[in-house]
C-alpha cells in the first residue's frame, strides 16, 4: 500500500513538471523584446521583463476620469525619478503585471501601467551652472 502511494506521488511530480515545462516553453515571443532605446519615453506596459527604467510622468488620457487611478499610483510610489522594473507579466494575455517600485513589488493591470510613462535613460539629478 505504501509502495503505490509513493508511485502516484511520484506521477504527481512528473506531470506538474511537465505542465511547468510545457508553460514556459509555450510564452510567446513577443514578451522577449529587445531594450528599449536610451532617452525614448514608452509606457510601462511596454517595458520588456526586467529592463532599468526610471518614471517620468503619469499620463492620463481624462484626468477628471482616472483621477482616483493616478492618485493611487501616486500613493504608492510611482513618482517622478523613481526606479522601476517590470518584474512578471501574467500568462498568456501579459495581465497583471508584475512591477518593482524602489524596493516594493506591486502588481498592476495592462491600463494601469500604461498611465506611467517612463525612460531606460537614468533622470539627471541637479546639474552645474
Amino acid at each position: 500500500m505504501v509502495s503505490v502511494f509513493y508511485n502516484e506521488l511520484a506521477i504527481l511530480r512528473a506531470v506538474r513538471i511537465r505542465i511547468v515545462f510545457i508553460q514556459k516553453a509555450s510564452v510567446p515571443s513577443a514578451t522577449t523584446s529587445v531594450a528599449p532605446t536610451p532617452g525614448a519615453e514608452l509606457g510601462l506596459h511596454e517595458l520588456p521583463l526586467r529592463t532599468e527604467a526610471w518614471v517620468l510622468r503619469l499620463d492620463a488620457s481624462d484626468p477628471a476620469q482616472d483621477r482616483d487611478l493616478l492618485l493611487r499610483l501616486l500613493e504608492i510610489g510611482f513618482l517622478p525619478g523613481e526606479p522601476v522594473k517590470v518584474i512578471a507579466k501574467g500568462f498568456p494575455s501579459a495581465d497583471p503585471i508584475a512591477v518593482r517600485v524602489g524596493h516594493t513589488t506591486f502588481a498592476l493591470r495592462h491600463h494601469e501601467a500604461a498611465l506611467v510613462r517612463v525612460s531606460a535613460t537614468a533622470p539627471v539629478v541637479g546639474g552645474l551652472a
